[in-house]
């Protein structure tokens, strides 16, 4: 296994080129009295797809490489070079054989958590076509939200773990993604991250995601000037970013990340489509 967990982030050895700061549009809820909804799969007969409106917001973005590392405890998020085996991410299996432990190992040492549940992989492209999923892969999510609320994580780990689910509630658990680009290094569509301490609760609005046989629930947010925002410029394939979408921790860890793809008005005008894997993961602690 090639990758390296002595690696850190990549703050000090930023590209003198690039920009310090960003200035684009992202994309946030329309404030709304009604409880928000969308249909994952096609809605009944007489029914809205979803009841909610987005508006572009211009916001300054900030080149997280320069200054001090953001971190999973203070920001929400790090990121790091992080090198794989894995030679085609687009082989699920061999994502499951290699690229999976590789995750695993990589969680454990940089939070202490003594289980990682890997339970989703999305490979994501971003394309003209409106498809989400045209050819295997989603679209980069443009709108600001978090995956998971209050209510659902608890719900996703009964889901996933129903034997063990109450035992684990009663300890600390976090949903946490690992985002990596795949091929080439992204100039197209990266991510935006929302500075966790920025985010008050009331700018978090929870949504239901209505399919066939359940219904979830995440959050999207609304715009607020005190948002901070930060991104990687320029990611390459041996780097990941560590987001956290959810922490049960109470007592001053971050808990929940907005964040966001955005078309980025520094990116020339040659820039492949991004290409990115995420793995959504949870992870257990003993305390």
């Amino acid at each position: 296994m090639s990758a390296v967990l002595e690696s850190t982030s990549r703050a000090e050895t930023t590209d003198a080129r690039l920009p310090e700061i960003v200035r684009a549009e992202l994309n946030y809820l329309v404030p709304m009295r009604e409880r928000a909804y969308r249909y994952e799969e096609t809605a009944p007969p007489g029914a809205a797809a979803t009841n909610m409106r987005y508006r572009a917001q211009s916001v300054v973005i900030e080149n997280a490489r320069i200054g001090r590392p953001p971190s999973l405890e203070r920001e929400g998020f790090r990121f790091e070079t992080y090198e794989t085996d894995v030679r085609d991410f687009f082989d699920s299996d061999e994502v499951a054989r290699v690229y999976d432990p590789e995750v695993e190992i990589l969680l454990k040492a940089r939070t202490g958590a003594s289980r990682i549940l890997i339970f989703d992989h999305t490979l994501r492209r971003r394309m003209a076509e409106e498809n989400d999923r045209l050819g295997g892969f989603r679209l980069p999510a443009t709108r600001v939200h978090v995956d998971y609320t209050e209510k659902s994580a608890p719900q996703r780990v009964r889901d996933l773990v129903p034997d063990e689910a109450e035992r684990l509630l009663n300890r600390r658990y976090a949903f946490i993604n690992v985002w990596r680009p795949i091929r080439q290094i992204v100039r197209d569509a990266p991510l935006a991250l929302c500075d966790a301490r920025s985010v008050a609760a009331r700018d978090l609005v929870p949504a239901d995601l209505i399919y066939g046989n359940r219904t979830g629930e995440i959050y999207y947010a609304t715009f607020d000037t005190r948002h901070r925002w930060l991104y990687v410029p320029e990611m390459r394939p041996d780097e990941v970013i560590l987001l956290k979408n959810f922490d049960s921790a109470m007592d001053g860890w971050a808990r929940f990340t907005p964040h966001a793809a955005f078309l980025d008005p520094a990116a020339p005008a040659w820039a492949r489509p991004r290409e990115s894997i995420e793995v959504r993961t949870i992870a257990f602690f003993d305390d």
